[in-house]
């Protein structure tokens, strides 16, 4: 599933708009209700909690990768000790309060520099808090969007790609990352470390795991270029024995049907067919 932003219920928003509703009413010379709204909903409050959380992405700028990743972590698990339920009810309440004194549709139409940010950080409260994971591509798609806000900087999908799939290893909530988890472990106990080819094919699956035919066709496609490249690397073994045995695996490996399910054995074999192709090339290539 996909967590959709609300910027009705984003503290950092809400919290943001207030502060600049204060301020136009003082220029207009009005007595500004948002003071008080946000004294009452801000103060000693989970929101006011919560709202700290998102003060942390305006204290932070230009900070290198690595403690841009700390940060987020950082927030993203604080979060998890807010109390849900008292959040919800007090957001719910506080949007009656702006509505009682204000134009929504005029309050909300502010634009604010730290929109995208603030966007973001809700989406991955969000997704770390509920009970129904996101799809990955969402993890990933946010976590680079905040860690380009606190680094002032492009990042590499790959790298926060990469990251994911490191947390992903001991995420167990979901039915798709317990699918994942135990594929991992499974190969992971003959193979520690996985090179990029393995990466590629753990990262498809993780993507894909929701779509057989797409992840079919990305098998599909992987099987005949480990068999391309397995017969080059044949030709270069001079060992009559290995030779033979090779072509008896290159003749096992084949493409699955067009109706075929796929599942956890076949993508273990990718990863270790890979695994072969890696020895090999290392001694013949």
């Amino acid at each position: 599933m996909n967590i959709k932003h609300s910027k009705y219920k984003n503290t950092g928003i809400l919290f943001e708009l207030l502060v600049r509703q204060i301020t136009s009413d003082t220029l207009s010379g009005k007595d500004s209700k948002a003071a008080s709204i946000l004294k009452k909903f801000f103060v000693k409050t989970e929101l006011g909690k919560e709202y700290k959380l998102y003060e942390t992405l305006s204290k932070h700028k230009s900070l290198t990768e690595g403690k841009a990743e700390i940060v987020i972590n950082t927030v993203i698990e604080s979060s998890k000790n807010l109390n849900r339920g008292s959040l919800k009810r007090q957001k719910y309440n506080l949007i009656q309060e702006i509505q009682k004194h204000y134009n929504l549709e005029e309050f909300f139409k502010t634009k604010l520099p730290n929109y995208k940010a603030h966007a973001s950080l809700y989406t991955l409260i969000e997704i770390y808090n509920s009970e129904h994971l996101s799809t990955p591509d969402q993890i990933i798609a946010n976590k680079m969007s905040l860690l380009e806000h606190l680094t002032s900087k492009n990042i590499a999908k790959a790298k926060v790609e990469d990251s994911v799939i490191e947390e992903f290893k001991s995420y167990d909530k979901d039915l798709r990352i317990l699918t994942y988890k135990v594929m991992l472990e499974k190969f992971n106990g003959k193979y520690a470390e996985l090179n990029d080819n393995q990466k590629v094919v753990l990262r498809e699956f993780i993507n894909s795991v929701d779509s057989t035919p797409k992840l079919r066709e990305f098998y599909n496609t992987k099987i005949d270029e480990i068999r391309t490249q397995l017969s080059e690397l044949t030709k270069k073994v001079e060992n009559k024995a290995t030779k033979i045995k090779l072509q008896e695996i290159n003749n096992i490996i084949r493409p699955l049907g067009k109706t075929a399910n796929i599942g956890n054995d076949d993508l273990v074999n990718l990863l270790q067919y890979y695994e072969l192709l890696e020895e090999l090339t290392d001694l013949h290539g």
